[in-house]
């Protein structure tokens, strides 16, 4: 039995932009491009400008819903709700409005929307649904062009303006003037949603009944093969391409592409990848792209992109592991069975008993087999059958010289395939080896080369009966890889994985990394190490991070080429390590993906030129605000403006091309960046210095034509600029003239305080000289005081031991017998204890020791006598009562009356110690 799917078409890749994304509303209703390749789209919000890498928004002047847009040279002129005019760049890159109805001073009419723009030579016409406004740009002047009725839009015809008036009929202009050219019925009652050029006559769309050609003043209908289809749609406008085909935007069935001649090549809807049903507008850019502005969102869909898609939107078909062409029928092998269907039609067929997983889809002598999850089928008519129920068919292949004998490799090994009476059966499995065997080639009858990502490289000898695995031999110079795969191609067998490319050389046995074949892995791009041969065109295809690359013959030498075709492996969505290629008809290639397939042309891969543009330059100080420059001037900046901020795209809107950028900033940094998708740099607190920002780009593998610069220059800071160091310089100067003349009069001070120093060293020294002479006048003095000291204590103990003497000697003469006879004698004594003469040699000697202390005491007691000045110097030498009572020829007894008396005449306090007051004096 068979499951018939109604899938998807195959359809040209489709961009989504969503609201959130471009920042304006939902609607768009009117799209238009610059020179310079920017996409602008009149929305609800405003004017939204896209440069390939970034959408702005610049909301409308009177916050109304912009309704047209039309780039004509350097002004984008637009129109809303009462007000029409252009916008224009400054020299910040931003775009400013300037208003016509204000600077015409125009009297519109109450509620006047302008819905359409159109420019012929030098006059721009704006239509509202009353009238239509003709600008001379030349001239700053208009005029209008009235209608009685509603202008349901207005139409450009090889270089003629037609509108039309409902109720009236299909008007063209003619020097100013309207002219009824047509007023069938069907045009009066119809709406026109354009009007085209064919063979020089007018034809004529209508909103619902479809295409009208008018010829010798007569409508009649179009009859294209689509004319039945195209009556059914609701049509609210179309455009006809360069080429011309035509693109139909209806109001619930999303978009209908014809061709020229009336035939549908397609139709998207919402089911099939489009943002939404409603296409308000339509738009053809310089690179063939079709633009739609939607009911919700906007939409881009690349018409000439080498690639076709396949989506699996309601996931029927799964993921696509394998494919072929068989029979002029394409079978997909999926993870949810086998499907095939006819190359000219859009149905898929489910192979009934194939449900799960497909791993492989090979065709021998004319016989396809389907390795599965649970065996190895042959597929024949729509009809699969199980000829080997071994699980896990991962490969099937031929065995030399023997057509019968095929080899199928499995989770378990290798099993053995035979052919009897027409019909393959499983023979037996090579016993000795049970490794799941994904990749594997047979060398020679004996010999299979079989490899492992997990395990490495083996060589496996077997018997001639393959029966049997007699040895396993590991190739220890090659390492094991992940996704690594082993193939055979050109009669060469190939080893792939991150390392590279190897070759088989049966001779050494062992095998050899091949230079250019390792070419198809880039460095750091490594995803997967499968390689598919496609040998009936001499291809040889591989896959890499960013590019799908293809190995063919060299056209002048025997070295081969290497293709790169741009197409990343995020936007392939294959399943890794399992890649699939299959070749299809006129150089167009299937591959399969996580949800469906996707179909390459090579013959679309045209060479395109880009350029680069630096959008906007953004500049500021810490913590300053943020402010654009002009781009198109060298600036110099003061030095606390050194962040910048450049903004920078290629216009490009092919969904499965990426636009990388590469940066330098010369006077910083000279390397260039890393490649990168990110349309801005930001540079932060550059020194001051001379700066040239010099920004690349590569659209897939091709790189822009040319490269944007700007220069400018950072100011140096105030303290070090030219004058600042002029002032540093004079500061340095007079600072050194300053410290020259503070040292040299430091060092004049200096000299004259070491002058002076020893000045006065040498007056010490002099001092020192003199202090030694007198220290030696004062000893020699001090020798003779202690000389005179000595002398007055020797005559002084002379006069007490010659007084104690002679009064001794006077006593024991007076207790004689004969003291008459004595008296002479005794009055002689005493002569000599009262000789004057020894007080004043006394006195002679203590003026030597003790000069002027007699005059010292003197005169602060002047009240002393003579005896008490005596009895003071006796007290001066620390003389006893007892020691001086000799001298003074009195008693002891009388000593101490004489000291009381001394302490009264002296007014000492009573315990105040006579003696020491005159020692101390």
């Amino acid at each position: 039995m068979l499951t018939k799917l109604v899938l998807a078409q195959e359809l040209p890749p489709i961009d989504l932009f969503v609201s959130k994304e471009y920042g304006g509303e939902n609607q768009n209703w009117s799209i238009s491009q610059a020179s310079n390749k920017y996409i602008y789209v009149a929305n609800n919000k405003g004017l939204l400008e896209f440069n390939g890498a970034k959408w702005q928004l610049y909301p409308s002047e009177n916050e109304s819903i912009l309704r047209s847009v039309n780039v004509v040279g350097d002004k984008i002129y637009t129109g809303c709700y009462m007000d029409f005019g252009y916008w224009q760049r400054d020299e910040f890159g931003n775009l400013k409005y300037a208003s016509l109805t204000q600077k015409l001073k125009i009297d519109l009419i109450e509620d006047e929307q302008f819905w359409n723009i159109i420019s012929v030579d030098r006059f721009i016409l704006f239509q509202s649904l009353n009238r239509i406004y003709v600008f001379d740009s030349k001239n700053d002047t208009y005029k209008t062009i009235n209608s009685k009725h509603t202008i349901t839009k207005m139409f450009k015809v090889n270089g003629s303006i037609y509108y039309q008036s409902v109720d009236e009929g299909v008007f063209k202009v003619e020097n100013g003037t309207p002219k009824l050219i047509c007023d069938d019925e069907i045009i009066r009652q119809n709406i026109l949603v354009n009007i085209f050029n064919r063979d020089g006559n007018l034809l004529l769309e209508t909103q619902e009944k479809g295409f009208f050609i008018w010829k010798s003043n007569t409508l009649s209908k179009w009859q294209v093969p689509a004319s039945e289809f195209i009556s059914s749609l609701s049509v609210y406008n179309s455009i006809q391409l360069k080429n011309g085909d035509f693109i139909l935007g209806t109001i619930s069935n999303g978009m209908v592409y014809l061709n020229k001649n009336g035939e549908l090549k397609y139709s998207i809807d919402q089911t099939k990848g489009l943002g939404n049903n409603t296409v308000l507008s339509l738009f053809e850019d310089k690179e063939n792209n079709i633009w739609l502005g939607l009911d919700n969102g906007i939409n881009v869909i690349n018409t000439s992109s080498p690639f076709s898609i396949y989506n699996d939107e309601e996931g029927k078909l799964g993921t696509v592991y394998t494919s072929i062409i068989y029979r002029n029928q394409l079978f997909l092998g999926t993870n949810q069975g086998l499907f095939y269907k006819q190359l000219s039609e859009d149905e898929f067929t489910f192979v009934e008993g194939t449900k799960g997983q497909v791993w492989c889809l090979v065709e021998i002598d004319d016989t396809l087999f389907c390795g599965h999850n649970i065996g190895t089928f042959i597929v024949e008519n729509g009809n699969a059958k199980l000829i080997a129920n071994t699980p896990g068919t991962w490969n099937i292949k031929t065995y030399p010289n023997n057509p019968d004998i095929l080899l199928q490799g499995n989770y378990i090994g290798i099993n053995v395939l035979k052919r009897e009476n027409g019909s393959w059966t499983f023979k037996n499995k090579l016993e000795g080896f049970d490794i799941s065997t994904k990749y594997f080639e047979v060398l020679n009858k004996n010999t299979i080369l079989f490899s492992h990502e997990y395990k490495g490289v083996f060589e496996l000898d077997v018997n001639d009966e393959l029966k049997e695995v007699r040895s396993v031999k590991k190739d220890d110079e090659q390492q094991k890889g992940f996704n690594s795969s082993l193939i055979k191609y050109n009669g060469d067998i190939l080893y792939a994985y991150e390392q590279g490319v190897f070759v088989y050389d049966s001779v050494k046995h062992s095998f050899s990394k091949d230079s250019i074949l390792s070419k198809m892995f880039q460095p750091n791009g490594y995803t997967s190490g499968k390689l598919i041969p496609d040998p009936h065109h001499s291809k040889l295809w591989g896959f890499t991070d960013k590019n799908l690359n293809y190995l063919s013959p060299g056209k002048l030498s025997n070295v081969p080429n290497i293709t790169s075709i741009a197409f990343p492996q995020s936007l392939r969505k294959e399943m890794v390590g399992y890649e699939t290629v299959s070749y299809l008809e006129a150089n167009k290639y299937l591959f399969g993906t996580s949800s469906g397939y996707v179909i390459m042309d090579l013959d679309k891969l045209n060479q395109k030129s880009y350029d680069i543009s630096i959008n906007q330059i953004s500049n500021y100080a810490i913590d300053g605000n943020s402010k654009l420059i002009d781009k198109e001037k060298s600036i110099e900046f003061e030095n606390e403006q050194n962040n910048f901020e450049f903004f920078f795209s290629v216009p490009e809107y092919d969904k499965y091309l990426v636009a990388e950028y590469q940066y330098q900033l010369k006077g910083y940094y000279d390397q260039w960046s890393d490649w990168t998708t990110n349309s801005s740099v930001l540079f932060k607190n550059l020194p001051y210095g001379d700066y040239t920002f010099n920004v690349r780009a590569r659209v897939g593998n091709t790189m822009t034509s040319n490269m944007s610069s700007y220069q400018f220059k950072i100011e140096k800071p105030w303290y070090i600029t030219n004058l600042m160091v002029f002032i540093y310089v004079l500061g340095v100067i007079l600072f050194s003239i300053f410290m020259h003349n503070l040292y040299r009069n430091y060092y004049k001070k200096q000299k004259e305080k070491l002058l002076q120093k020893n000045k006065r060293e040498l007056e010490l020294k002099q001092l020192e000289s003199e202090q030694q002479l007198m220290q030696v006048e004062n000893e020699k003095l001090q020798q003779d005081i202690d000389n005179k000291n000595r002398e007055l204590a020797i005559s002084t103990m002379s006069l007490i031991k010659k007084n104690e003497f002679l009064n001794t000697l006077k006593e024991e003469l007076k207790n004689t017998n004969e003291s008459k006879t004595l008296k002479p004698v005794i009055k002689i004594i005493d002569k000599n204890l009262n000789n004057t003469d020894d007080w004043k040699f006394f006195q002679e000697a203590f003026n030597n020791a003790d000069k002027d202390f007699l005059k010292k005491i003197k005169s602060k007691h002047p009240l002393l006598t003579p005896n008490d000045l005596k009895l003071c110097a006796y007290l001066r030498l620390n003389l006893s009562s007892k020691e001086i009572a000799p001298l003074l020829n009195i008693s002891p007894k009388s000593v101490e009356v004489k000291r009381y008396r001394l302490r009264k005449k002296m007014d000492l306090p009573h315990d105040y110690s006579l003696t020491n007051y005159i020692l101390e004096m």
